[in-house]
């Protein structure tokens, strides 16, 4: 199948465009288009695209890392929220027959619904330079809502891809970091300095890629209560555990029987969440039943 070949992803044919169309960045979509093939090229490859891979591609833009999407995979589905961009998309897209368009609020999508429908419920891979205010949004409605998923290859700012894959004891590590190690194998493809972005974003960025578990790498029994409890923990973390668990709404346990469960874990009353890890998470979920 003869496609085009991408031309977008490199400052002189995004300028072209975005004059064209006299494009107005909005800021309140948090749009900063890539202009470096070869950070689009190694997205691809990392994100391993094949002509059999649905593939559901976050804020397009102007089409840039669609175009290189398109050639690669069997078929694309493109979600932006911005309608202004969506007649600039028609025209950079033409030619691209496996593409299609969506016009939404991506957390408004019923992706799982989509994927039954246009992909009979086989896994997809998402792909996508993300806004960095929703990313965590995003990614976590990806994962709770149970959309069938191979792996999520995103853009996302430097900040937040540290978060994801660190450990206990670290300065970055909190309830993000369970949540996408829970369900996911987070892998760091790449840091992306700001010049790479039109607009330059403030902040440097990073290209991580989330390869689904097949199962979750702990057992839980009330997987809902471990993540409250996780979230609860976080919330102020330079308390306690005990102290940042009885204060918190929503998990309705007294000081007393939080303080049972460290201790029938065998568990300081000082300890802290920021020091426990993943299986700890769930055995003391487990343990306050």
């Amino acid at each position: 199948m003869n496609r085009p070949i991408p031309y977008l992803g490199n400052p002189q044919s995004t300028i072209e465009v975005l004059q064209k169309y006299k494009f107005v960045f909005q800021k309140r979509f948090g749009q900063n288009f890539l202009i470096d093939s070869h950070v689009l090229q190694k997205i691809i490859r990392s994100a391993e695209i094949t002509e059999q891979d649905f593939v559901l591609e976050v804020g397009p833009g102007i089409g840039t890392m669609t175009q290189y999407l398109a050639a690669a995979a069997g078929q694309v589905v493109a979600v932006e929220v911005d309608k202004a961009l969506i007649p600039i998309l028609e025209d950079t897209l033409q030619g691209y027959d496996n593409v299609t368009v969506r016009n939404e609020d991506i957390l408004k999508v019923d992706i799982r619904g989509l994927v039954e429908s246009q992909n009979q419920g086989k896994p997809i891979k998402v792909v996508a330079n993300l806004p960095y205010y929703i990313t965590t949004p995003i990614i976590m409605g990806l994962f709770e809502n149970q959309v069938p998923l191979e792996s999520i290859t995103i853009m996302v700012q430097k900040e937040v891809a540290d978060r994801m894959k660190v450990g206990p004891g670290t300065k970055d590590y909190g309830a993000l970091s369970l949540a996408v190690q829970y369900y996911a194998r987070p892998e760091l493809i790449a840091n992306v300095p700001p010049n790479c972005f039109m607009p330059r974003p403030k902040v440097g960025s990073a290209v991580i890629r989330l390869i689904r578990h097949a199962h979750p790498p702990v057992t839980v029994r009330d997987e809902a209560q471990m993540f409250r409890i996780i979230r609860a923990s976080f919330n102020q973390r330079r308390k306690t555990l005990l102290n940042s668990l009885s204060n918190a709404a929503g998990i309705p346990y007294t000081k007393e029987e939080l303080a049972a469960a460290l201790k029938k874990l065998g568990w300081s009353a000082s300890i802290r969440g920021e020091a426990l890890t993943l299986e700890q998470f769930a055995r003391l979920s487990d343990a306050l039943g």
